[in-house]
């Protein structure tokens, strides 16, 4: 069992930097595939970044390549999210999630634990 607990959300003017983190609990989440996800008011939940349990594989949404980056702590049981030159349409909730799959998979349904969430709003 893996407990997930987002934080770091917040305001921002577009162009500026949020880093979110996720705290994780449990034994083996150095094992675990990990990815973020994001949801904007009125839209589906969609795949923002994946990283293998041993951070050499990594995915992208295509808008956020080149300004956001996963990365992992597996000795603090962490997973972070830098995001920078950030625009409007980058504003959601977002959410951390973990899964057993050996695989690095853009689908939510592939992951097993969840974080709460937590807003990120960029002005214009």
């Amino acid at each position: 069992q893996v407990q997930l607990v987002e934080s770091g959300g917040g305001l921002v003017q577009a162009g500026g930097s949020l880093r979110l983190s996720c705290a994780a609990s449990g034994r083996y989440f150095s094992g675990y595939t990990v990815g973020w996800f994001r949801q904007a008011p009125g839209k589906e939940r969609e795949f923002v970044a994946a990283m293998n349990w041993r951070g050499t594989i990594t995915k992208y949404l295509d808008s956020v390549k080149g300004r956001f980056t996963i990365s992992r702590d597996n000795a603090k049981n962490t997973m972070y999210l830098q995001m920078n030159s950030l625009k409007p349409e980058d504003t959601g909730v977002y959410y951390c999630a973990a899964g057993s799959t050996g695989l690095v998979p853009t689908s939510g349904t592939q992951y097993e634990y969840w974080g709460q969430g937590t807003q990120v709003t960029v002005s214009s």
